[in-house]
C-alpha cells in the first residue's frame, strides 16, 4: 500500500492531536491562569476587558514560565498566522489574535484544528513541494511540507507544556 507524504504528515498531526485531546478534555477553568512560578507569563485584561498576553520582542533571560492561558494563546497566534499564510491571506498581527478566555479556549483550539485539516487535506505533492510561506518567509530551502512538519512539532511542544502545567496544578503544586 502506497502512502503519500501528506498521509504521513496527516497521521503525525492526528497522533499529536490525540495526545493533546487527553489534556484538553481534562482542563478546568482554574488551570488556565494558575501561575506555576514567580517569574511567569500570563494574560491580563486591559481597560476594555480584552485579554492581553505578556510578551517581549526579545526573549528574556531567564524565560518566564507560561501559564496554560498564555500557551493556549500562543498556539492560537502561531496557528492562525500559519493558516493565513497557507490560504494566501494577509496574516494577522500578533495583537489581532485575542485569547477568548477560559470558557471558550478549548473550542477555539478545536476550531483551529478544523481549519488546519482543510489546509492539510487540500495538499498534494506539488503543494507540499512549494516554497513555505511561513515561518521561513519564502526561503527556497523550506517547503510547505517543512511548514506542516513544523506545525506538528510546535503543537507537540505546546501540548506537552499545557499537559505538564495541568498535571502540576492537579497534583497540588503550590
Amino acid at each position: 500500500m502506497e502512502h503519500s507524504r501528506r498521509d504521513l504528515l496527516r497521521w503525525q498531526f492526528d497522533l499529536t492531536w490525540a495526545l493533546f485531546e487527553y489534556h484538553l478534555e481534562r482542563l478546568e477553568a482554574e488551570d488556565f491562569l494558575w501561575e506555576p512560578a514567580a517569574l511567569c507569563w500570563t494574560l491580563r485584561r486591559d481597560a476594555e476587558g480584552v485579554w492581553v498576553p505578556d510578551f517581549a520582542e526579545t526573549e528574556p533571560d531567564p524565560v518566564p514560565v507560561p501559564t496554560v492561558a498564555w500557551v493556549s494563546w500562543h498556539i492560537g497566534w502561531w496557528w492562525s498566522v500559519t493558516i493565513d499564510h497557507a490560504r494566501g491571506r494577509v496574516p494577522r498581527q500578533r495583537t489581532e489574535v485575542v485569547w477568548p478566555g477560559e470558557d471558550a479556549t478549548v473550542a477555539w483550539l478545536r476550531g483551529l484544528r478544523e481549519e488546519w485539516l482543510v489546509v492539510l487535506d487540500g495538499l498534494d505533492d506539488a503543494g507540499l513541494d512549494a516554497m513555505a510561506p511561513f515561518p521561513w518567509q519564502n526561503d527556497p530551502a523550506h517547503t510547505v511540507a517543512h511548514m506542516v512538519a513544523w506545525v506538528n512539532t510546535e503543537l507537540t511542544k505546546n501540548a506537552s507544556e499545557i499537559g505538564q502545567l495541568r498535571m502540576l496544578r492537579a497534583a497540588g503544586r503550590p
